[in-house]
């Protein structure tokens, strides 16, 4: 099944405009409209510029659990229990998200009850109770999912936080959205109103608004966020990861049956010009996201059965187990390259390592060749229509324009340059911002110390299959086993689970 995944998706969209019906702009230099005639919804993305690399020191989780008790918390009107209650005969919701730099409070309704649903959300965001006990209840979530959910029932996820912390130690990017441990239990209500009273303010705003509203409802919308109070908050530098060379490892250690890797490093290239989109076309072919033709998937999944599949990203998509297309406003500054090992066996983390990083290497040192430039650039031109099928997801797109200083949309770019790339431009994008030498890696699994002797001592990691194999099957394997890593003692540290994100 190696294509056909995608020449079905090929004929399955063609003839599909990308954002048929959708014409977004700049209604004022704080809001993005995307009206949709036909549309009988109506999507909010009310996008605060504010994320957790604004968290105090020692206060970290601080911007995650503002959102969460603004959304999830009563307001001067009504408590959260009542807020339910009016929303639900709506078939309505207001949600929020927080990722690095951005804030965003989102929510969708039919237009028969917009006027009740829009009065809802000022009253949320421009009216929070900051209630003693919704805070109470709100910080004991997020402490349950870092301390449980995420430790101990998504090391999928759990792996790529620790890499994101792990590239980016030193920076304001450094630690978790929703926070440490610790930090969580230092917060107090008082810290959430101060956040609250220098963050949510009209200077710091991007409104977001699409589907089928009447022409003067932004006018309103801009007249009404108008009367947040001013205030704009110093910029935070861009993160300025520290440098590192060779192989570094660190290891989660808890029971595992299987171990989840994921291994990248940072690179300063983000979406809008040429070379980005050159990127992610050689990143489809090595790894689209839960694409079962891509590269990575064909070897470690579909010829070898190790796992349920393995990808590669130049920018962050998190929640990848629970998503097939990219999100929306999860947009930074700095991204990395990296690729994400779904769980294997424990006694095949070593060879599936190996496998990925060797395949990395043959990517850098011989690039694409024709016929697979031609192939997944044509893929992508389709694949691509999928990435933004709502109003909601095309809003999102859109205010991420704004974010990156994109001159047009950058789905609509995306779509135009798989046209006008050419391969050498692709393989020079490989050659300039890939590399296999200097990556830090994140192995979540158990029996810590075996792994780190076999990766120090460069240990081969021969690999048995139960079910006989082709004869080149177990040719390549004698040459994954024996792929050679560097990797010096000092660069591998062993961290118990229960000391991870404690501190």
């Amino acid at each position: 099944m190696s294509r056909i995944f995608q020449i079905f998706i090929f004929f399955a969209i063609v003839g599909l405009m990308l954002g048929a019906g959708c014409t977004s702009k700049k209604g004022s230099e704080n809001m993005v409209l995307l009206p949709v005639k036909d549309d009988p919804t109506i999507s909010f993305r009310i996008l605060f510029k504010v994320g957790s690399q604004n968290d105090p020191e020692g206060k970290e989780g601080l911007a995650a659990l503002t959102a969460a008790l603004i959304t999830n918390g009563a307001t001067q009107k009504h408590s959260y229990e009542e807020i339910l209650d009016l929303l639900y005969p709506m078939a309505a919701y207001i949600g929020y998200q927080v990722d690095k730099e951005m804030t965003v409070i989102y929510g969708r309704v039919h237009r028969d009850n917009l006027e009740d649903y829009y009065a809802l959300l000022k009253e949320v965001i421009f009216e929070p109770a900051f209630d003693e006990k919704d805070f109470e209840r709100v910080k004991s979530n997020l402490l349950n999912y870092v301390q449980r959910t995420l430790r101990y029932a998504d090391d999928e996820e759990l792996g790529k936080e620790v890499l994101y912390e792990y590239i980016f130690q030193g920076t304001p990017y450094e630690h978790l959205e929703e926070g440490h441990v610790k930090s969580l239990q230092s917060i107090t209500l008082a810290d959430v109103k101060q956040f609250y009273q220098t963050y949510y303010t009209r200077d710091n705003v991007l409104i977001g608004i699409g589907g089928g509203y009447e022409e003067a409802f932004p006018a309103r919308v801009k007249a009404d966020f108008d009367r947040l109070p001013a205030g704009k908050p110093a910029p935070v530098p861009p993160p300025d990861p520290p440098p590192f060379d060779g192989l570094h490892v660190r290891i989660v250690e808890k029971p595992a049956s299987a171990t989840a890797i994921s291994f990248g490093y940072p690179i300063s290239i983000t979406r809008g010009s040429r070379e980005f989109y050159a990127l992610a076309l050689a990143t489809s072919w090595l790894g689209e996201h839960r694409n079962s033709s891509s590269h990575l998937y064909q070897v470690i999944r579909e010829k070898r059965g190790l796992n349920y599949g393995d990808y590669a990203y130049i920018e962050h998509f998190p929640n990848g187990g629970r998503r097939q297309f990219p999100p929306t406003n999860v947009a930074r500054r700095q991204q990395i390259f990296q690729i994400w090992i779904r769980p294997v066996p424990n006694d095949a983390r070593l060879f599936a390592f190996r496998a990925a990083l060797r395949e990395l290497q043959k990517l850098v040192d011989n690039g694409l060749s024709e016929e697979e430039f031609q192939l997944t650039r044509k893929f992508l031109k389709n694949y691509i229509l999928h990435f933004a099928p709502t109003t909601m997801m095309k809003l999102g797109y859109a205010m991420d324009d704004v974010f990156y200083g994109i001159k047009g949309h950058h789905l609509e770019i995306f779509r135009k340059m798989m046209d006008e790339l050419t391969r050498d431009e692709v393989n020079a994008a490989i050659r300039k911002y890939f590399q296999y030498k200097n990556i830090k890696a994140v192995f979540v699994t158990n029996n810590a110390e075996a792994l780190k002797q076999a990766l120090v001592n460069n240990s081969p990691s021969p690999i048995q299959y139960p079910t006989p194999k082709p004869p080149e099957i177990l040719e390549e394997d004698k040459e994954i086993a024996t792929y050679p890593l560097s990797v010096r003692p000092e660069n591998v540290e062993i961290v118990p689970i229960d000391q991870v994100f404690e501190n």
